[in-house]
């Protein structure tokens, strides 16, 4: 059982946070200020430490550097309500592990700790930890062969400066995979950084990533850093990095060759040692013979590429993320829902999950909410997935569509490939059999797309 020390002098907050750890099957003890968090640092000996930023007596970057002179190997996670880039680096660099605003996500502040304790002391002096039953964090590993094999890809580059390109659809959870490669290299108790690149401003892009002086345009009216030097000893992630505009796209190389940054607007260069990681669900590729995307920046982004494969691909980890996300959903809806249904299980497996596990979380939370008793049944499952459930495999020998006329057959077909928006590899895989079979069931029943 591992042991955690809640530090924040709003009571309620503070035991609140401790009966979920508990439920979660923490160890927890609670201090209400700066002199109590330490009488329990050397009482209580905790393995990670939860502090708010601001306490009575002193306040929580002072707990922290006291920590890191005394007992360096716990991790500290450092809460206010008071979110602050500049006050989040300072903690960053004094060596807390992870910065979060409340109001706090109860599956946010799991992903922090399973990341603190898994990620190893700042010393590296501390064994490195794994979540025990019954101890969730907010994503966990899957144990199919594809997702065994991009794990096996992050330990194999973490270690490296290389930079990583993370390709797979939204929701599989490339940011995810790139928190990892950040946990486990020499990197991890620096700053992770991540930047959603789609909603990034085009105007603003520069100044957001790279800072700006008082003046430099009209709205500057004091000075940015930017999120470069924010990350500064760190990683930087950049999401969906095809969404840059050329511009910027420019800029960005000629910070990765230079290592140092230019604020929007000034002249001197700041150094920065950052590593970049990113992601994708575009073809950059394609992007790259279309001219869109820089292909020298390309090559640079992608010294070594991994690909996070979608829940379709790996079927047989839905059970376990299905169970995990109950666990997550009970939890945050203060709800005790034991389980799915057959049925509803059924549906899950035969989906097509173009959301990915993003969508697995959300439709899971949902039934959970709309469940009154304790099993889930399927009439909490959206209209859309009831739908596609009907969608039974045309080689199934048991299905009842095995002997269906062919006027059905040619139905579920235009049915499908309209649900799919005639995406012919999308219907193929919803109706379970090769893109081959398709293309002559089409010809059969003159289906002209």
């Amino acid at each position: 059982m591992i042991r955690a020390l809640v530090v924040d002098d709003d009571v309620t907050f503070c035991l609140m946070l401790k009966t979920f750890l508990m439920k979660k099957g923490f160890e927890v003890e609670t201090a209400f200020s700066y002199s109590e968090g330490v009488r329990q640092l050397a009482k209580f000996n905790p393995e990670v430490i939860l502090t708010d930023l601001r306490l009575p007596d002193k306040d929580g970057i002072d707990l922290l550097e006291k920590v890191m002179r005394e007992k360096p190997q716990i991790p500290v996670i450092l809460m206010t309500g008071y979110a602050d880039i500049r006050t989040a680096v300072q903690a960053m660099k004094l060596g807390a592990f992870d910065y979060v605003a409340k109001p706090i996500s109860p599956d946010e502040i799991l992903a922090t700790i399973g990341a603190a304790l898994t990620a190893g002391g700042k010393s590296g002096s501390r064994a490195v930890r794994t979540i025990g039953v019954g101890e969730k964090v907010s994503y966990i590993e899957g144990k199919s062969p594809l997702a065994l094999k991009t794990l096996e890809f992050v330990k194999l580059v973490a270690p490296t400066s290389m930079s990583v390109l993370i390709l797979g659809e939204s929701g599989t959870g490339k940011e995810f995979v790139a928190r990892r490669i950040h946990n486990l290299s020499s990197r991890g108790n620096k700053p992770f950084i991540a930047i959603d690149c789609g909603a990034l401003p085009k105007d603003l892009a520069a100044s957001e990533l790279f800072g700006h002086v008082k003046g430099s345009f009209t709205g500057a009216i004091t000075d940015k850093q930017g999120q470069f030097e924010a990350a500064n000893g760190g990683t930087l992630f950049l999401d969906e990095v095809g969404n840059l505009s050329y511009d910027v796209q420019m800029q960005l190389l000629r910070v990765i060759q230079e290592r140092k940054v230019r604020r929007v607007g000034a002249n001197a260069e700041v150094p920065v040692d950052i590593r970049i990681l990113s992601a994708t669900n575009e073809d950059l590729k394609q992007a790259v013979a279309n001219g869109d995307f820089r292909e020298d920046l390309y090559h640079r982004l992608n010294e070594f590429s991994i690909v996070v494969h979608s829940l379709r691909e790996r079927k047989s980890d839905l059970v376990l993320f299905v169970s995990h996300f109950l666990s997550v959903a009970n939890a945050e809806l203060n709800r005790q829902v034991a389980g799915f249904s057959e049925e509803v299980m059924s549906v899950f497996m035969d989906y097509y999950w173009p959301g990915n596990l993003r969508e697995l979380k959300n439709v899971v939370k949902r039934t959970v909410l709309l469940t009154h008793g304790d099993m889930v049944e399927i009439g909490t499952l959206p209209n859309e997935m009831i739908a596609d459930s009907q969608c039974i495999s045309l080689g199934d020998s048991n299905s009842p569509l095995k002997g269906a006329a062919a006027k059905s057959e040619q139905e579920l077909i235009l049915q499908t490939l309209e649900r799919a928006k005639y995406n012919k590899t999308k219907t193929a895989q919803l109706l379970n059999i090769d893109r081959k079979t398709l293309y002559n069931k089409m010809r059969q029943y003159n289906i002209d797309l």
